[in-house]
């Protein structure tokens, strides 16, 4: 892939302003500027950044609902009513329902969960899920990260005597669910401060007021802070404001005292015995959670994750490990077949947006599918697959474009549909499917803007090698939890040479591992260049170079900082601007 680079120099009012807050800071003027890029500017902003503090979460009754929520959970326990937790099969879901039940179940035995089946009832609630808690005697159900577009279904279950506390995170439509309460900081009447919590943390927040309003130290919800880092990371929200919090308490118990389960699965990835970082949860722990529900049933995550016996939670972990081998089979077969489908379709027109459908594809893998479509073309992407009469999809976007909105324009189309701007799901009839892509297409072609289907990097400051010191990458290590709207800073050099040693690495020869000099310094300086191959031939011609990277630790050499390289082109290539 061939990125622009984007580089914006500070203007003089931020170069003196940064030097005022490194002094303030101690940190470097480089740091400081790259702090001010992101909005903080002031020392006591600065100091609520790097040590983001519980006591500034916001108070949980700020949300609508949220009395009339935990009034009803107190009636319910009060009259010993049945209770069940019922959440999405993903992630999000799966990290809500076992968050919420593990913290009631201390003060509550009449209680249960549930976790849809992805292929026998499909996304959100069901009719055999209502008829379960039904015949169970479940009079109050909570559900987490769906819910807030299931207007037939909570009536139904309403006609049966089951009242419903919603927890979502998903845009909601005009007319919402006849619910006892609906948390959900997206409704348009919610004044709540923090738009951008995960189902999860709905979940948490939750369980925050119900605690505050029962006289429940808060102290007892911090050990269940792990699942809302776990699903903050996975589920791709902002890593700002009130996320932050939660994410940078929530890795810091996953890092000293994780929940049983958890620890199964960090044993399992090969993890423990290091720090664990949020892409360690992108890229090792949220997809095996996940893959219990892409291949089976999500319920096996929930298991594992209250599971309060080690022995038991490690069998479990290898068990979902087996499902997350088998899904990268299937999710790399399917992405072979989707890159070829592209490939014939690139050779009559380049279309601003990818729509593909395949009756055979696997349903609870195409959500990946459309991830790495997207990663690869960088357009917005919809995979569909055939479920009886219906197709049912999800769709990934690119960066700044809405994906959801682009859906929503063609509703009268869908059975249904749910999301958020960057990630949906939707479900329409199969013979529906082929005006749903002209209709799509026809949306993108004419709302994205020519930027957005570049694929950028966004250089936040260009500096020499002797700028990287050990100080400078621990005060860097400070701007993390990193994620969505807090990306790791990504740094660029110019005019860097090998050193004589670079060489070509990897069980297929993909990878570049690099020994580089600058032109201003003497410093040698390690990096890795994943599936960057293909410039070892320019690198080895000892002529300059430029790169951005990131500034990482070297794990196999201690106190050494690595360079991450996420692309290289030559000195004399296009000025970044």
């Amino acid at each position: 892939m061939h990125f622009k680079w984007n580089y914006q120099s500070p203007t003089p009012e931020e170069k003196k302003a940064a030097e005022s807050l490194a002094s303030k800071m101690g940190i470097s003027v480089i740091l400081a500027q790259i702090l001010i890029k992101r909005g903080i500017t002031t020392e006591p902003a600065a100091k609520r950044f790097f040590r983001p503090q519980l006591g500034d979460l916001i108070n949980p009754f700020l949300m609508k609902d949220m009395d009339v929520a935990v009034e009803r959970l107190n009636d319910a326990m009060g009259r010993k009513e049945r209770i069940m937790v019922y959440g999405d099969y993903d992630v999000d879901g799966c990290t809500a329902v076992a968050l919420v039940y593990k913290f009631l179940q201390q003060f509550y035995s009449n209680i249960d969960y549930y976790i849809p089946d992805r292929y026998e009832e499909g996304y959100g609630v069901s009719k055999k899920g209502i008829d379960f808690a039904h015949e169970t005697g479940v009079k109050l159900i909570i559900i987490l990260d769906c819910g807030i577009k299931a207007i037939e279904e909570i009536a139904y279950a309403k006609s049966l005597g089951i009242d419903f506390i919603i927890c979502d995170h998903h845009v909601p439509d005009e007319v919402m669910p006849d619910a006892v309460a609906i948390l959900n900081p997206k409704r348009e009447d919610d004044s709540y401060p923090f738009k951008h919590l995960c189902g999860c943390g709905v979940g948490f927040k939750f369980m925050q007021g119900f605690a505050k309003n029962n006289g429940i130290p808060f102290s007892q919800l911090i050990p269940l802070l792990d699942f809302v880092a776990v699903s903050i990371a996975a589920d791709l929200v902002p890593v700002t404001e009130e996320n932050r919090i939660l994410a940078y308490h929530g890795l810091k118990q996953i890092n000293q005292n994780p929940t049983i389960g958890l620890k199964a699965i960090i044993d399992i990835c090969g993890l423990s015995g290091r720090e664990l970082s949020m892409s360690d949860i992108v890229f090792k722990i949220g997809p095996r959670i996940n893959a219990s529900g892409r291949m089976e049933n999500g319920k096996e995550s929930v298991d594992l994750l209250i599971e309060k016996d080690y022995n038991l939670a490690l069998d479990k972990a290898r068990h979902i490990n087996e499902y997350n081998e088998q899904r990268k089979d299937i999710d790399k077969q399917m992405t072979e077949e989707a890159n070829q489908i592209v490939a014939r379709i690139e050779t009559q027109k380049r279309h601003s947006s990818i729509v593909l459908y395949d009756e055979n594809w696997k349903k609870g893998v195409i959500g990946i599918v459309a991830s790495r479509l997207t990663e690869i073309y960088y357009r917005p992407t919809v995979v569909l697959t055939r479920d009886g009469d219906y197709a049912t999809g999800s769709a990934r976007s690119v960066s700044g474009f809405d994906v959801y909105t682009a859906i929503k324009n063609c509703r009268d189309l869908l059975l249904n549909f749910g999301g958020h701007t960057y990630a949906a799901g939707l479900t329409l009839r199969w013979t529906d499917v082929p005006e749903f892509r002209r209709r799509f297409q026809k949306y993108v072609e004419e709302h994205i803007q020519p930027r957005q289907t570049e694929a950028m990097l966004d250089i936040d400051s260009v500096i020499d090698f002797k700028d990287i010191t050990r100080k400078m990458h621990n005060d860097l290590k400070r701007f993390g939890p990193f994620g969505p709207s807090n990306q790791k800073p990504l740094f660029c050099t110019i005019g860097v040479y090998d050193f004589g040693t670079s060489k070509v690495v990897g069980r297929d020869q993909e990878h570049i591992k690099l020994e580089l000099v600058d032109s201003k310094s003497n410093n040698v300086m390690n990096g890795i260049a994943f599936g960057q191959s293909a410039s070892a031939r320019y690198i080895k011609s000892k002529r300059s170079f430029d790169i951005a990277y990131t500034i990482e630790d070297n794990i196999f050499k201690h106190n050494d900082v690595q360079l991450q390289i996420e692309d290289i082109r030559p000195t004399e290539d296009e000025q970044i601007g």
